[in-house]
């Protein structure tokens, strides 16, 4: 399947690792105009060191939602326009019910669901003018229960259905909003340790959770990301595809 974004102008959140790295560098290989977002301003000038400086990087921390808006005004001034708008910025923390904090649930919700929909917010008014592009990251594990990720795992179901409204909102439009659901990835996010206290953990529940099957490498999931921010793409819109490696079926 031939896929052209050259000359696209995409934002992409969590662009300093993972998939947000891995899909930043495969758009500006491709030819595309790349603004990568991400609060990690080491790890943005890796990526844009492994671009060849192709990469615009901006620092922000959208955690905050004061700063969504201004991240698509920064990428619109850079750019000139904004074709697509790639939400991968996500965290994982893993916690015994009793352990999960008011700040640690507002922390999860606000990097993975909060932003995605004021970032979207921002960007639709360009979205529209460019029959652009919305892909979002949700999960495999939003459709089944897990052990300690409930907060994690209820972000990335808000997610999805988000996107599908999202797509409802804006269905007469050009517009075409989108999410993938991965399952185990070989990012700093998906192999990262423990937020509480692995002694509190029944071990059992705990690797059933963790290795379900083995991680994949970023890298794969990256061609689609791109069909789907593409023109090519005209007639997935409001869909989650579930990209998990086999792991629903397991």
């Amino acid at each position: 399947m031939e896929v052209n974004v050259k000359d696209l102008a995409v934002v992409v959140t969590g662009a300093a690792s993972g998939i947000g790295r891995t899909t930043s560098l495969a758009f500006a290989r491709e030819g595309a105009q790349v603004f990568g977002v991400d609060v990690n301003e080491a790890g943005l000038a890796q990526t844009r060191e492994a671009s060849g400086g192709k990469i615009i990087t901006h620092k922000a921390d959208l955690v905050n939602p004061a700063n969504c808006a201004p991240v698509i005004d920064a990428a619109v001034a850079r750019m000139g326009k904004l074709d697509a708008l790639c939400n991968i910025a996500g965290v994982l923390r893993i916690d015994v019910l009793e352990d999960v904090t008011p700040q640690t649930w507002d922390f999860i919700y606000g990097v993975n669901v909060r932003a995605p929909f004021f970032l979207s917010q921002a960007a639709m008014p360009h979205l529209l003018k460019s029959d652009g592009a919305i892909v979002n990251i949700s999960s495999a594990t939003a459709f089944r229960g897990y052990a300690y990720v409930t907060a994690y795992t209820s972000s990335k179901a808000a997610v999805a259905h988000m996107t599908k409204s999202l797509q409802a909102e804006v269905i007469k439009s050009g517009v075409r909003i989108n999410a993938i659901a991965p399952g185990s990835v070989n990012t700093p996010m998906g192999t990262g340790g423990s937020g509480g206290a692995t002694d509190k953990f029944d071990m059992d529940l705990f690797v059933r959770m963790m290795q379900i099957r083995p991680g994949s490498p970023p890298e794969r999931y990256t061609d689609i990301i791109l069909y789907l921010a593409s023109p090519q793409n005209q007639i997935i819109r409001g869909a989650v595809l579930n990209v998990d490696d086999g792991m629903d079926a397991t």
